[in-house]
């Protein structure tokens, strides 16, 4: 049936404003069953981040992680549904200066309380390595202009996760005043969960044959306050190819100190320190940075990988 211009125009304006209120409808509704909009969320920008908000919030909220398992956090690029998680969220946890596209989108888009790492947590400058010589340090720095001096991976020391989680506990009670007493609980529990990770390390690597660990990149540096001394391949970016002279000093290092391990890590490709170590006939082996889960790791969390980091690393040293 052939309708008339007027009425053929009608029917489509009614059909699409049907549709539009369905589609408006389908989102009240999700909101309503505690999908976006409802208040009752946390955005974490990166794994550690995820860990430690999902122990101090409970049952009383959600937590999504804008850094996806299998994904290189340093490289993360935000997505339409990401910065729909990070605008809606009640409280955005962060750590400046670690992902830009997640500073950018803080600054432009969180509607809710922000919460960035570097302002609760002591974060520590990065350490002077042993075959950094004379004409390869300003390379070092290089590597570290996102960052300044400061090293952003510190959740390799427990113990400054817990005081992450006390800084997420008061954020949430200021939030949910009702529930601030679980949030502080919660806290506590996690505390005491990282103090005794904390004692593990210092007695598991208390005793070793050596204390020099060569590692992809510098993403180890807070495991040196259980006297340990990280030497990376590769510097800040895990990406990064190091020059024929950097290799040559760290064969020399590897040589004198008797490192039995090169370790490469996840979520990278592990063909620069394997070669490395094939070339000197010593072994290799992984470390978990713990930036994010894998299709591997995606049944461990924090403390299970931290653990398998601190076998692996006797093993190694011979401790």
């Amino acid at each position: 049936m052939n309708l008339p211009a007027t009425r053929s125009r009608a029917v489509v304006l009614a059909s699409t404003a049907l549709l539009a209120g369905t589609v408006i409808s389908g989102c009240g509704a999700l909101s309503d069953d505690g999908g976006a909009g409802n208040g009752r969320r946390i955005a974490a920008a990166f794994y550690p981040l995820q860990y430690v908000a999902e122990r101090v919030a409970g049952e009383h909220f959600d937590v999504d992680n804008l850094t996806h398992a299998g994904q290189e956090p340093h490289d993360l690029e935000l997505k339409v549904r990401q910065t729909a998680e990070l605008t809606e969220a009640a409280l955005v946890v962060f750590e400046h200066g670690f992902q830009p596209a997640v500073d950018a989108a803080v600054e432009e888009n969180a509607e809710g309380e922000v919460l960035d790492v570097a302002d609760v947590v002591e974060l520590q400058p990065f350490a002077e390595h042993g075959h950094e010589e004379e004409g390869h340090e300003e390379e070092a720095e290089e590597g570290h202009d996102d960052h300044g001096d400061v090293d952003p991976h510190f959740w390799q020391d427990p113990l400054l996760m817990a005081e992450l989680g006390d800084a997420i506990a008061s954020r949430l009670a200021d939030i949910d005043p009702d529930h601030a007493d679980d949030f502080t609980a919660n806290a506590e529990a996690l505390r005491a969960d990282m103090e005794k990770l904390d004692r593990d390390f210092t007695e598991g690597l208390s005793n070793c044959a050596r204390d020099t660990v060569v590692v992809n990149h510098d993403a180890f540096g807070y495991l040196a306050r259980y006297g340990l001394h990280l030497e990376p391949i590769s510097g800040f970016s895990p990406g990064a190819e190091p020059t024929p002279a950097d290799l040559g000093d760290l064969q020399e290092l590897i040589r004198h100190d008797h490192i039995t391990t090169v370790f490469s890590e996840t979520l990278v490709s592990p063909k620069t320190a394997e070669t490395l170590a094939d070339d000197l006939g010593i072994s290799a082996d992984v470390l978990d940075p713990i930036e994010g889960l894998t299709d591997e790791t995606k049944g461990e969390d924090y403390v299970s990988l931290m653990r398998s980091n601190l076998q692996r690393l006797t093993r190694a040293n011979d401790c």
